[in-house]
C-alpha cells in the first residue's frame, strides 16, 4: 500500500512533545487541519491493544467525522504505531535533534481524497501540533 510521510521539528522537550501528543486534554487543542474545524472530543488509551477515538467537526456544525484506531506498538517517548479502523497503518517517531524534537509520521493512504489532499491535511494537523506545543 502507498504511504505518505509528513514531518516537523518542534522547539520543545521530548517529554512535553510526547505528553501533548498522547493526552486527551491536549489533543483537543491541535487535532484539526484548518481553523474552521476543531476536535471537541478525544479519548485515548495509550497501550498496546488500546483504542483511541477523536472527533473532528466543522465549528459551524455543518459536518464532522470520528477518527479511531487501535495501538499496535508503543515505545514510550519514541514510537507509536496504530491501525485505523479501516486497516490502514500509521507509524510515528519522536526523535531528539539537538534542541528540537523531530516528529515523522508515515501513514497508508486512502482512496477518497487525492494524495496531495491527504499530505496537506496530515501536515496541517502536524503544523497545528507544533504551534500548540511551542506556545503552551
Amino acid at each position: 500500500m502507498k504511504t505518505i510521510t509528513v514531518q516537523t521539528n518542534i522547539n520543545t522537550s521530548l517529554e512535553k512533545a510526547w505528553n501533548y501528543w498522547t493526552t486527551s486534554k491536549h489533543i483537543t487543542n491541535w487535532n484539526f487541519a484548518i481553523p474552521e474545524w476543531h476536535c471537541p472530543n478525544a479519548e485515548n488509551d495509550l497501550s498496546i491493544g488500546g483504542k483511541f477515538s477523536l472527533s473532528m467537526e466543522a465549528k459551524d456544525g455543518s459536518m464532522g467525522f470520528d477518527y479511531s484506531g487501535t495501538y499496535t506498538k508503543i515505545e514510550p517517548i519514541s514510537l507509536i504505531e496504530y491501525a485505523l479502523e479501516d486497516g490502514r497503518k500509521v507509524h510515528i517517531t519522536f526523535n531528539q535533534k539537538g534542541d528540537t524534537i523531530e516528529i515523522i509520521e508515515t501513514f497508508e493512504v486512502e482512496d477518497s481524497n487525492t494524495l496531495e489532499q491527504q499530505r496537506q491535511g496530515w501536515q496541517s494537523i502536524l503544523d497545528n501540533f507544533k504551534a500548540y506545543t511551542e506556545n503552551n
